[in-house]
Formats: C-alpha cells, structure tokens, sequence
C-alpha cells in the first residue's frame, strides 16, 4: 500500500512528523503539495509569500527525491476544490493512507474534516499530527483543563512542559527508494506577480544556516539590539517558520544547546520567548475559532465604531502619514515583504488608535504584502495593537510614534534609509519634521494629531464600559 505526504504548512524533510510516520510503514511514499490560488487570494496572500512558498515547495521536491519519494504539485482553485483533487489523485494512485500536519485556521479545520469524510467513505486512512507547535496544540491548559488567555501563566506551564516532556527532532527519513526525478512548479499564479526581492535564501539548509549564523553571531545580543530596525540585530528566521522550512522545535533545541554552550543567556532566554509567543497565538487559534474569522477575542470591543477608512488610511498604506516613522515602517513594508517587529506595532498602533481605523483592514494589509504572514502571529499582532485581543496592550497604552522613533532610531538613520525626502534634517528634528522651520521635499505635514487622536481613542475604549 502506498502512503501520501500531503505538505502543505511544514516545506521541510527534516522534523517532520506526517513525513517521519509514513516512511517507518516500511511502504512505497509519495507527496504532493497543492496550488489553491484562489483560496490565497481569499486569505489576502500576499506575491512575497506565494513566490516563497512555490520556490520552497520546488526546493523540497529536490530533497524528496533524493530520498526517493516524488513530489506531485496538484492545482485546484480552493479548499473545496482541492478536496475533490485529492481524492482523485488517492483513487489515480491505489493510495491507501494519508498523512498530514495539522493547521489550525478555521477554513483550514473545516477542509480537513470535509477531507476526512470524504476519504473514510472511500476506503482510505487519514493520519493527522500536531507538528505545527513546540508542545502540542491543546496540551498547554490551566489546573482546571482550560485554555491559558493571558501569555505569561501560558509561558510558565509552556516553559514546565518542555522540562518534563523533553522534546526531540526527528530526523531526515531514510531513503525510502531509489533516487526519483523532481518535479517542478515554475510558474507563478495569475495575480502573484511582481513580487519585491527575495528576502531570504531558498531551501531547508540556508534556512539553517540562517539559524546558525543568528545563534552564533547576534543572539547574545537580541535582547538589546531586537528593537532597533537600522540594526541587523533580528534572527530574520520569521519566512521559515511562517511557511514551516523550520520547525519551532528546531529553534528552540538549537537556541538551548547553545545556552548549554555557554553562550549569552539573557539574549537566548529572550529569543526563546518568541517562540513561546508563537506557540501562545497558535494555541489562540486552536482553542479561540473565532480570531480567524474576522472576530475580536474581546468580545465587547465589537462595539466599537472605527472610523471609516479613506483618504487617511490610503496615506497610511503608501507611508504618507507625515509621521516619519510610520512611513519609514510602511515603505519598508511596501519595498522588502517585511518588516521590522517594533515598527509592525508602532504602525499598528498608528492606524488603530491615532486613526482609529478598523484593525481588520490593517490586518488584511499586512498579510497582502509580508512574506512571512501567517494567520495566528499576524491576527494576535494586531489585536495586541489594537486591544481587542488576548493579552493585548491596555486600551489607554497608546505610543507615541515620535517618541518610540527617538528610542528606537535615535540617529534616524532607518527613517533616513526608507525617507529620503527628509535625509537633511537634524538627528533631532528628522523625528519630528513639523516641530519647526519648512518640511522638505515635498514631505506632508501629519495626517492627525497624536495628542488629540490619543484622548479621542481612550474616550471610546472608556465608552464601552458605560
């Protein structure tokens, strides 16, 4: 009997549970990925992001072969459609178990029960694994068997399961036969053109390289160094884990080997955290559907009237806000597929509660332009930002993008980088260009007031208690 692979968020050979229980059934393997352009347009995929995941599907298919599993790329239009597909290609293929990865979006949960049903009625076995997570989806729960909401009792008992459970990495298979031809997916769907630069080396070992090279030259510092965005002081690793050419385990295992190493623990220790965060959001869209149907994890702040977006949200998209670090943010954003963490909640923070505009609409945004978007970190983002979310930032927390920017780019050399029109002025004035004298170039004047933007948008977090 022959088993199928089907990758779809986990483009890697090495710790891969789907991929490492259906070689130990000592049986032919194959694998097939599945092109859905229309579903990635529905979920607002953005070309960055289509491109890498087609470039890594192709890289994995060259690994695949080498272990003698061939990689068939099938192309349906939607989930629903991709069902049919596959249950075509099982029939086609005398397929009689299926092995997949869990994903935990709710249209993504919905396919795979559909596929279940549909497979069970025709005979063939559906094995599915929790592979997405450090600890298992599900597993990290409170004494009374609930789901943690707040990230810091999550990451206490995340922290206590790694100690008592100990995981490992699996392995690269064995060859499961002789070496097969790899095939291809070369062409780009229709409305994925045009996609920025790569940002990132294409393949599982440069994403490992990529690991290495931040473990062994920047981690030590990362504690200092995450926030400043002029500074290379990021593991840049978020494309790989986003589409899964790296695995959260990975991550962890190798940042705690080199704390066992003797390398900088308060840097290591911090970097951990983001994986535990990673953990923590996924954990969110397991347990909370809702986040991934366009709903606030707190539900009272739906009653919120946003602003309707217009003139100003179309300024904040095209980082024309006149507040230069926000259209420093944006253009890097728009420019590269990517974009620095501290400035993805300055700009948040920005069109949430300076413009009070609808979190949903910059969520959708950001995943139409990042190369590493990915639903539970982008969607928990945004509703940190926005405090409609889970552990989110006080509603009356608001930043000050002139103040975070003197913080974190002190000597505007980012703002300088992606604002041209303001490279002349002072390190003090670059800031905040209106604060005296004419703006140059061109530049426009900001879109609101901070102040009074910020009293307007506590008034109506305070409203709805009322």
């Amino acid at each position: 009997m022959t088993q199928l692979v089907w990758f779809r968020n986990d483009l890697r050979v090495a710790d891969n549970a789907a991929l490492t229980a259906a070689c130990q059934k000592q049986q032919p393997v194959r694998a097939c990925f599945i092109v859905t352009p229309d579903q990635w347009r529905e979920h607002d995929w953005s070309p960055a992001r289509v491109r890498f995941v087609l470039d890594h599907a192709n890289a994995l298919s060259e690994e695949l072969a080498k272990l003698g599993i061939p990689l068939s790329f099938i192309t349906a239009t939607t989930f629903a459609d991709s069902i049919e597909k596959l249950e075509e290609f099982c029939r086609r293929g005398s397929i009689r178990h299926v092995h997949f990865n869990e994903e935990y979006g709710v249209n993504e949960r919905r396919r795979d029960k559909s596929l279940k049903r549909s497979l069970d009625a025709a005979g063939v076995a559906v094995n599915k694994y929790r592979d997405q997570t450090v600890a298992p989806a599900g597993s990290i729960l409170t004494q009374q068997d609930e789901p943690y909401s707040v990230f810091t009792p999550f990451s206490r008992r995340w922290r206590s399961w790694i100690d008592a459970a100990q995981p490992a990495l699996l392995p690269i298979p064995e060859p499961a036969g002789e070496v097969v031809e790899a095939a291809s997916y070369d062409k780009a769907p229709k409305g994925f053109d045009s996609p920025p630069p790569r940002l990132v080396e294409t393949g599982e070992d440069a994403a490992h390289q990529q690991l290495e090279r931040f473990l062994d030259n920047r981690a030590g510092d990362y504690k200092n160094l995450r926030d400043l965005p002029s500074v290379d002081g990021t593991s840049l690793l978020s494309p790989y884990l986003a589409n899964g050419v790296l695995s959260g385990r990975q991550c962890l295992i190798a940042a705690r080997q080199h704390q066992g190493m003797g390398g900088n623990q308060e840097g290591l220790a911090t970097w951990t955290n983001e994986i535990a965060w990673r953990d923590f959001y996924i954990h969110i869209l397991y347990h909370y559907p809702r986040v991934s149907m366009h709903r606030a994890f707190k539900p009272e702040t739906e009653a919120l009237e946003w602003n309707t977006p217009g003139e100003q949200f179309e300024a904040w998209k095209a980082g024309n806000t006149g507040i230069p670090i926000v259209d420093a943010a944006m253009r890097q954003l728009n420019h590269t597929g990517w974009m620095h963490n501290r400035l993805r909640m300055i700009t948040a923070m920005f069109l949430t509660k300076n413009l009070f505009i609808d979190w949903r609409l910059g969520e959708a945004y950001f995943m139409s332009k990042l190369v590493d978007g990915f639903l539970a970190s982008n969607n928990g983002g945004w509703q940190w930002s926005a405090s409609t979310g889970t552990d989110s930032a006080p509603y009356f927390r608001v930043f000050n993008p002139a103040t975070q920017s003197e913080r974190f780019d002190p000597d505007g050399e980012f703002i300088r980088k992606y604002v041209p029109e303001l490279a002349k002025l002072d390190n003090k004035r670059i800031h905040q260009p209106w604060s005296g004298g004419v703006i140059p170039g061109g530049y426009p004047r900001p879109i609101v007031d901070l102040k009074e933007s910020r009293k307007e948008a506590i008034a109506k977090f305070q409203a709805l208690k009322s």
